[in-house]
């Protein structure tokens, strides 16, 4: 079975007790990594997301980049409500940034998502609004079916 086949499942079990941001991760070792959710809210079909995590326990495979992973991502993932792209890659640092294609507008302010790729093991799916007339940006939850998360876990991981 694949990541995404295996996640689902999981998922649908999830059952948090009490109001608040909880917190769920599994590792699947024969797909070679560990997802972790932390959610505000969860039910049988969906989550309101806050973060979502991949950790890489497998060895990395040879000849990665964070370039090409970073562009493999952008060119994968589709269950996203804007497209990805490649912001930016600090071969310095070690990191590589992937945002929004175009941002979703609502008034004055911008809404987009953000992936994170610190180091060849780790990816951090986020969301963002930002004003267009103040500087600063505040995270924010976002709505994911277990379908649409395991779909892009599936992506993320290649």
């Amino acid at each position: 079975m694949t990541l995404p086949e295996t996640l689902l499942p999981r998922l649908s079990e999830w059952r948090p007790a009490g109001a608040g941001r909880h917190s769920w991760a599994e590792s699947f070792p024969d797909a070679g990594w560990t997802v972790q959710i932390a959610a505000d809210k969860t039910d049988s079909l969906s989550c309101l997301v806050w973060e979502m995590t991949l950790n890489r326990t497998a060895d990395v495979p040879a000849g990665l980049t964070l370039s090409t992973w970073a562009a493999g991502i952008a060119s994968r993932v589709a269950g996203l409500m804007e497209q990805l792209k490649v912001h930016e890659v600090d071969q310095h640092r070690g990191e590589a940034i992937l945002r929004s294609v175009a941002p979703a507008k609502k008034g004055d302010a911008l809404a987009y998502y953000e992936v994170r790729l610190p180091n060849l093991n780790t990816a951090v799916v986020r969301r963002f609004t930002a004003s267009k007339v103040e500087s600063g940006r505040d995270q924010v939850p976002f709505a994911l079916t277990h379908e649409t998360i395991a779909k892009i876990v599936g992506d993320i991981a290649g």
